[in-house]
């Protein structure tokens, strides 16, 4: 370990990770908030009839934001067991920088352009469970009673950037063109990169694990293949029907589409074979130290958390593709564009952030009412339904002939961002918290996977609206596909928000911080 904690106070190099932060935002908001608009208008997309170019734009953003939020998984394991995670995030901020290259350079190519958002797909979703991790890895039991502050600091810097991006990009896209408004976040993105490579001498370096005889898989994979006294293997049973079950999703990936089948295998596969291993997880006792054990138990206690949480974000993540869509048919000044609502959100963040920690969660704690971090993420995980059945609301009124303003969107942008607060800037923290110190960035990437699943569950639910019998039933409800979906993901995510508290009551909360 390079260099320890100079004090119990804040440490040195936070302004490095910070600061690399606000521009890595700036420039991935930057272009992540005017995709949707800038394909829908495009060349990349003329070869589709007019009427169906939106759809096809939002298949694309989700399909991005799946890339972002799966590749986490590649970076947390090759930074876990071979480059640590400083030496990760240097190099896949060159393949970011790369990526945004391609995004200005290929504006009317389809193939460029796309490679270009698989490069920073690549590039962002890589480094994004491992900066998490690696502010986290600069505290220790002397001063992890500033983490949380560091962390509300950290989701901050992340919305000041990404306020700023909402807010000019859309301008830059109008008045420039796509070359100048795709290339500005690649400059930030290099500004970004060179910031964390000045701050280098002063980090805490948590070097990879080496092989470990007791990890995660090993211990799991002994617990679905022991036998005691002669007993079944009911989990492994469960976790061999997980790989069939992923396997014929691939099998059906003409049909679903590559990005569909892929994910859902995954799924299952984790899902199955995670219920399987914790019905035998005892067995690997006799192989593996209880220290070891138990940390698989944590894991997959974890998992469940993450998984009940997926519903917030095929909420969240829909405000850039679904709610800007919306904005196109609203009344507003011709100055402005419906993607410059995005920056409602991170403005909004930036003032919850400070107002919850000194003003809500004091008066709360005064009426004998404790906001634990589980309270929270359920709360937000409710509040993103009410922001549904607003913007539900106001699709009702568009679809009645009305002329709606624009400003009525700020109410939905306000209950789905104190929502975010609640589930998002507390789960970094906790992610962090509760995952075992040789699975640190793991943990943090099975976190940002639940970002994946968010938008699966988008993408299955646009591919199920285009069966004709699915159409037919929406029809019959008397309400339009806008309307009806936005009534559909708001109830999926009170019925999330419920799973979540009950599975939250009996779950143990752990303290993985590292000692001084």
């Amino acid at each position: 370990m390079a260099n320890s904690s100079a004090s119990a106070g804040l440490p040195r190099q936070i302004p490095y990770i910070i600061g690399n932060e606000a521009c890595e935002r700036f420039s991935f908001y930057g272009m992540r908030n005017i995709l949707v608009p800038f394909l829908v208008s495009s060349l990349l997309l003329a070869y589709l009839p007019e009427s169906e170019r939106q759809g096809a734009a939002k298949d694309v953003f989700h399909t991005f934001v799946i890339g972002v939020y799966f590749f986490p998984l590649l970076g947390g394991w090759i930074a876990d067991r071979f480059f640590g995670k400083y030496n990760t995030v240097l190099w896949l901020s060159l393949v970011y920088c790369a990526g945004h290259a391609c995004l200005a350079l290929f504006e009317d190519n389809r193939n460029g352009f796309y490679t270009g958002l698989l490069l920073i797909a690549l590039g962002s979703g890589g480094i994004k469970p491992l900066i998490s991790a690696f502010v986290g890895d600069q505290f220790d039991q002397r001063n992890k009673s500033n983490a949380k502050l560091v962390y509300d600091a950290f989701y901050w810097i992340i919305n000041f950037g990404s306020f700023f991006a909402s807010l000019l990009m859309p301008i830059f896209l109008r008045s420039f063109g796509p070359a100048i408004a795709f290339g500005i976040p690649g400059v930030l993105m290099g500004i970004a990169t060179l910031i964390f490579w000045a701050g280098r001498h002063k980090y805490v370096h948590v070097p990879p694990a080496p092989p470990n005889p007791h990890s995660f898989l090993r211990v799991a994979r002994t617990a679905l293949l022991a036998q005691s006294n002669g007993e079944s293997r009911p989990g492994l049973v469960i976790a061999g029907v997980g790989a069939l079950l992923a396997g014929a999703s691939l099998l059906l990936m003409p049909q679903m589409g590559f990005v569909i089948a892929a994910v859902l295998a995954l799924g299952l596969f984790i899902a199955l074979g995670g219920w399987g291993t914790s019905l035998q997880l005892n067995r690997a006792a006799a192989s593996h130290p209880a220290a070891a054990v138990e940390g698989v138990r944590a894991v997959l206690r974890l998992l469940i958390i993450f998984a009940l949480v997926t519903p917030f974000w095929s909420l969240f993540d829909q405000k850039a593709s679904t709610w800007v869509l919306q904005g196109d048919l609203m009344t507003k000044p011709d100055w402005f564009q419906p993607a410059q609502m995005q920056a409602l959100n991170p403005l909004l963040v930036m003032l919850l952030i400070p107002f919850n920690n000194l003003v809500l969660y004091p008066v709360l704690r005064r009426f004998g009412f404790e906001p634990t971090a589980l309270r929270r993420m359920g709360y937000g995980i409710a509040f993103s339904g009410l922001a549904w059945i607003a913007a539900g609301a106001i699709q009702l009124a568009i679809d009645g002939g009305d002329a709606v303003s624009i400003t009525w969107q700020v109410l939905p942008y306000a209950l789905l961002t104190f929502g975010e607060v609640l589930v998002s800037a507390t789960g970094l923290e906790f992610a962090y918290s509760q995952a075992p110190p040789q699975l640190k960035a793991t943990i943090m990437s099975f976190w940002m996977l639940s970002v994946t699943f968010g938008n699966l569950w988008v993408l299955m639910t646009n591919a199920a609206v285009r069966n004709d019998v699915v159409t037919q039933q929406i029809a019959n409800t008397g309400l339009s596909e806008a309307a009806f979906l936005m009534f559909f993901f708001a109830a999926f995510a009170f019925i999330a928000a419920a799973l979540f508290a009950l599975y939250a009551q009996r779950y143990p909360l752990q303290d993985h911080y590292r000692a001084g």
